[in-house]
C-alpha cells in the first residue's frame, strides 16, 4: 500500500479515537516514514513506538496528537522541544506553528540530532532548528517559548523549563520513573497551574535536571 493510503488510515483511526481536525491536518501533511530506520518503515504508520536506535524511540502517532492537542500550537507560535529524536513530532508542531512560527529542538544524542537536521532540511522544515544541548536545562538563548514539549519521562518537572515557558504558556511532559504521568503546565498572569492528564510510558530523561545513571 503507497504511504499516503497508509497515512491515511492512520489519521481515519486517530479520528476515530478523538484527535482534533487541525493537528490531524497537520499530521497527514507529515511522512512519517522518513523520520525513522529503513528497518522499521514498514511499521510506520502502525499506532506504536518504534525504536530508533540509541536505546530510544518515536513515539506513537496517538501521542504525538495527544500532546499537540494539549499544547494547543496556534500560528506564530514560538515551540521549545525537549528531546529531539529523528524529529517527527518537531515536524508537526511546525506545521502546527506555520510559517511565521519557530520550533526550536534540543537533543543528547548527536547521531540523532545530525540524522534530524538531514531529515529535516531534505523536506524542507526551515523553521525548525536543532540544537545539541543537555535538553533538561532548556534552551535559554531563545526562552521565553509559549509551548515546552518534553519527549521523555523526568523524575519531575525541570525547574529550567518552567522558568522559560512564557505567561501565558503550555508545557507538556511525562513524570515518573515506573509509573509516569503526562502533565499540562500551564503559566497564566503569574500562576503556574498542573494537571495529570494520566499514564504514559516514555524512555528516561537523562541529564542535571533528568535522571542520573539510568
Amino acid at each position: 500500500m503507497p504511504w499516503d493510503r497508509r497515512r491515511r488510515s492512520l489519521i481515519d483511526l486517530l479520528r476515530r479515537e478523538g484527535a482534533g481536525d487541525r493537528v490531524l491536518q497537520a499530521m497527514d501533511r507529515v511522512p512519517r516514514e522518513q523520520f525513522m530506520p529503513e528497518n522499521v518503515r514498514p511499521d510506520a504508520y502502525e499506532d506504536t513506538p518504534l525504536y530508533i536506535g540509541h536505546n530510544q524511540t518515536i513515539s506513537a502517532p496517538s501521542m504525538v496528537a495527544a500532546m499537540c492537542q494539549l499544547l494547543d500550537i496556534p500560528e506564530g507560535c514560538k515551540v521549545l522541544e525537549i528531546g529531539t529524536g529523528m524529529g517527527y513530532h518537531a515536524a508537526v508542531m511546525a506545521e502546527l506553528a506555520g510559517p511565521a512560527g519557530t520550533v526550536f529542538t534540543v537533543e543528547r544524542i548527536p547521531e540523532l540530532a545530525d540524522q534530524a537536521r538531514t531529515v529535516l532540511s531534505k523536506l524542507g522544515y526551515d523553521n525548525v532548528k536543532v540544537f545539541l544541548r543537555d535538553g533538561t536545562e532548556g534552551l535559554p538563548d531563545f526562552a521565553p517559548y509559549d509551548r515546552i514539549s518534553v519527549a521523555a519521562a523526568a523524575p519531575d518537572i525541570p525547574k529550567p523549563l518552567v522558568e522559560q515557558l512564557n505567561d501565558p504558556g503550555r508545557l507538556v511532559i511525562p513524570v515518573g520513573r515506573y509509573f509516569q504521568q503526562l502533565m499540562l503546565v500551564e503559566k497564566r498572569g503569574g500562576h503556574v497551574i498542573t494537571t495529570d492528564k494520566g499514564g504514559v510510558a516514555f524512555v528516561p530523561l537523562l541529564g542535571k535536571y533528568g535522571f542520573k545513571g539510568y
